[in-house]
């Protein structure tokens, strides 16, 4: 019994990881202008966006915390959490050089 619950809690922790940089990369997807992701020369907000609005959704399935929580989805979670890794670590470089980290015009002081 005190195996199965370390493993829960294990697996827990991971999908909710894995969720919050799911989410992490939906917000900063539909945060950008459009227009930004021609200038930085990758795909259109609307693919980027609908990617990681996908990761997001299978994310939120496979939390514990949900009655109808979906564990069969099998590899689902790991093709996920990459798509959202790939925003993260390519899209958001480019999107922030070009729009300057998208301060706005009040920015950091």
């Amino acid at each position: 019994m005190l195996v199965w619950q370390i493993e829960f809690f294990i697996f827990s922790a991971a999908a909710f990881l894995m969720f919050g940089i799911e989410a992490w990369a939906l917000i900063n997807a539909v945060r950008f202008p459009a227009a930004a992701y021609d200038a930085a020369m990758k795909r259109t907000k609307l693919f980027w966006g609908g990617v990681c609005a996908v990761s997001a959704v299978v994310g939120l399935l496979t939390l514990p915390i949900l009655p109808f929580r979906l564990p069969v989805l099998g590899i689902m979670p790991i093709i996920a959490v990459t798509a959202a890794g790939v925003f993260l670590a390519d899209v958001l470089p480019a999107l922030r050089s070009v729009m300057g980290n998208a301060q706005g015009r009040y920015g950091r002081r």
